[in-house]
């Protein structure tokens, strides 16, 4: 992968893709091209992924290490576990670093309403906390959980099943996301909308792409720009931007002219662009690259841990 990202949070996949699973190709995956996938499923406040000389450990808010580098790689902490991978295989941990769920799936991502998509071979199931299958592996492609609603694969359309793995809205989008505030995104043909929990067209297919809600906000491509749309389908930030991502903390990252900063929701730049790469904020701090290396910075801009290789 590159840099040159078009954030488009698609919460579906087909077996294969790497971490995160949870962004579709339909622009360039954000920050899965360093190594990291940062979900964004809501992220414990303490703990996030830093690589030092290879390997993931954690740090705290401050910029302490308190896990130290042992991983491959590493995702944020959901629901008190983090995703990681030792040897080609993913497990979880708790926030002490200790192996909850030994390595086993070939592909793992964050939990989410208490269930986490494990790649078991060519097929993707879900797993408990205790590491036991909740619904066994059967997809070939799937997405996390979100409003008691997760999207499956089935007969090479999208649909959507319960946490019994029934399905409760028929497959028939060509790809579909994960909920969230009661909406989620779908394509139909060559354009996205938005669907309700019932499965019905909320916001007509009309985008080239579009995202996940977020702090009632999704980012959705109009032409050759991404801006935002409310929960109404009303575009709220005009499209500007050559890439976005989701809000979070009531900061949203965009990149403009190749460099990325931050605005809030009345689109004003609150860090300006000056960064390679830029992730979405989790509880205060947010992953930003320059020339390959990795650091976080607070909602002032300032780092709180330095760019690392």
């Amino acid at each position: 992968m590159t840099s040159n990202v078009q954030s488009v949070r698609v919460t579906s996949r087909p077996r294969g893709l790497s971490k995160n699973h949870m962004f579709l190709l339909l622009g360039i995956i954000l920050l899965i091209a360093i190594g990291i996938g940062l979900s964004l499923a809501a992220a414990s406040p303490n703990l996030y992924p830093v690589k030092i000389n290879g390997k993931y450990g954690y740090m705290n808010k401050s910029g302490e290490l308190v896990i130290q580098p042992q991983f491959d790689r590493a995702d944020l902490f959901t629901e008190g576990a983090a995703a990681v991978e030792l040897g080609r295989r993913w497990g979880f941990v708790d926030k002490s670093g200790k192996l909850i769920i030994p390595p086993q799936y070939d592909l793992a991502d964050p939990y989410s309403e208490g269930l986490a998509l494990v790649g078991v071979g060519p097929q993707l199931g879900y797993i408990d906390k205790s590491g036991k299958f909740a619904i066994n592996p059967q997809f070939r492609g799937a997405g996390q959980f979100g409003q008691a609603k997760a999207p499956v694969l089935v007969n090479n359309r999208w649909g959507y099943i319960d946490k019994a793995g029934k399905i409760v809205i028929n497959p028939q989008f060509d790809e579909a996301g994960t909920f969230s505030d009661a909406l989620g995104v779908v394509r139909l043909a060559d354009k996205f909308g938005y669907v309700d929990t019932s499965g019905k067209i909320a916001i007509a297919p009309q985008f080239i792409s579009a995202g996940d809600f977020h702090e009632g906000l999704a980012t959705v491509k109009l032409g050759n720009k991404f801006g935002y749309i409310d929960k109404s389908g009303k575009v709220r930030i005009n499209p500007q931007f050559d890439a976005a991502g989701d809000f979070s903390d009531g900061l949203a990252p965009i990149a403009v002219a190749g460099r990325w900063g931050y605005i809030d929701k009345s689109a004003k730049f609150a860090i300006n662009p000056q960064f390679d790469l830029a992730g979405n904020f989790h509880a205060g701090s947010a992953p930003v690259w320059i020339s390959n290396r990795e650091g976080y910075i607070n909602k002032s801009g300032r780092f709180v841990w330095n760019p690392m290789s």
